[in-house]
């Protein structure tokens, strides 16, 4: 796998399911941590790695929120924002849809304009110093119910920042039913941003099936389930709805028991698209890179298969017909490059 991981490192890549705060990485988090020395969060990079071990779902929502209570400034949103675009960079990442959740912050008291201002500022200093291309996906927490939704979706369609091109679902699924988000998605999706929940992670079928009647889903976020209803593999292949497929994520939040039991070859024996994502990289001692030696490993994939998994990102993302072909273009050229005699 040697030959395969500095091929993969080096891979022109997109990423299409990867959290804002759940990216800030061990040095950025403790960084915040002693800005805010009021917080639970370690301060010292290596105890964080501690820190980042989840016992089940619920544990891992409750470690991810007291990072999010880390981000109380504009100027703390924009050094994340920058940073997580650093890392992007160092792994080859030309383009990627960041999942942000708008409302954490503004009900923490920061101003939603300053917050706009903060990830828009950080999105063109990405582009223009690093070469890393963004685009925002707003998303609710669903754990914190309507009065997100309604939030989250004017802060969409109101101030609807020049990044942002799509309008997602997270947190908690179980007790969080996907039907009573149909109102927001709606007005969402009128307003021209694609519907991109999470789905089937920790539940079952109908999870999915729910994003997709209710909500107009056009990806789904995990989607793990899925494997469990033959219909809906079938649906999902024949309509080219992607899933958004986070190896790691799965096997250290307990949504999937152990990595050579995950679904991902069952999705893709039946024709699913599947793309290749880190989710909250950092907190799963992951990255892309990673993710994609996991993929390669379950897929029994070479350095072809691998391109092609990078391509399905490509094709799935929301970036424009013409930034579509210059990455897949570049991908082309890297990979014919490295097998050339």
């Amino acid at each position: 796998m040697t030959d395969l991981h500095a091929f993969i490192a080096g891979l022109p890549k997109a990423e299409l399911h990867v959290h804002h705060v759940g990216s800030a990485s061990p040095r950025i988090v403790a960084e915040l941590a002693a800005r805010h020395p009021d917080s639970k969060v370690p301060t010292d990079p290596e105890a964080l790695a501690d820190y980042f071990t989840f016992t089940d779902f619920a544990h891992f929502i409750e470690v991810y929120l007291s990072v999010v209570d880390l981000i109380r400034t504009p100027e703390d949103v924009r050094l994340l924002t920058f940073e997580v675009a650093r890392d992007m960079a160092r792994q080859n990442i030309r383009y990627a849809e960041l999942t942000v959740t708008p409302f954490s912050s503004t009900r923490r008291g920061i101003d939603e304009k300053a917050f706009m201002a903060a990830i828009e500022d950080a999105r063109e200093a990405a582009e223009t110093e690093l070469g890393v291309v963004l685009g925002w996906c707003f998303d609710i927490p669903g754990e914190a119910g309507l009065e997100a939704a309604e939030e989250t979706a004017r802060l969409a369609v109101d101030l609807h920042p020049e990044g942002l091109v799509s309008f997602g679902l997270g947190g908690p699924e179980v007790g969080v039913p996907r039907p009573q988000f149909k109102p927001y998605f709606d007005r969402a999706i009128a307003a021209g941003l694609h519907s991109v929940p999470h789905a089937g992670e920790t539940t079952g079928p109908q999870t999915i099936w729910d994003a997709l009647n209710e909500l107009g889903a056009e990806r789904i976020g995990h989607g793990t389930s899925a494997t469990q209803d033959p219909a809906l593999l079938a649906h999902l292949a024949e309509h080219r709805i992607p899933l958004e497929v986070c190896p790691t994520s799965n096997i250290a939040t307990r949504a999937v028991a152990d990595l050579d039991e995950h679904p991902i070859k069952e999705m893709v024996a039946a024709g699913v698209l599947v793309t290749i994502n880190s989710d909250d990289p950092p907190m799963f001692g992951s990255d892309l890179n990673n993710e994609y030696a996991v993929a390669a490993r379950l897929l029994e994939l070479d350095e072809r298969g691998v391109a092609g998994l990078a391509k399905n990102a490509v094709e799935a993302s929301f970036l424009d017909e013409a930034g579509k072909a210059r990455i897949a273009a570049e991908i082309d050229a890297y990979t014919a490059a490295w097998l050339a005699p």
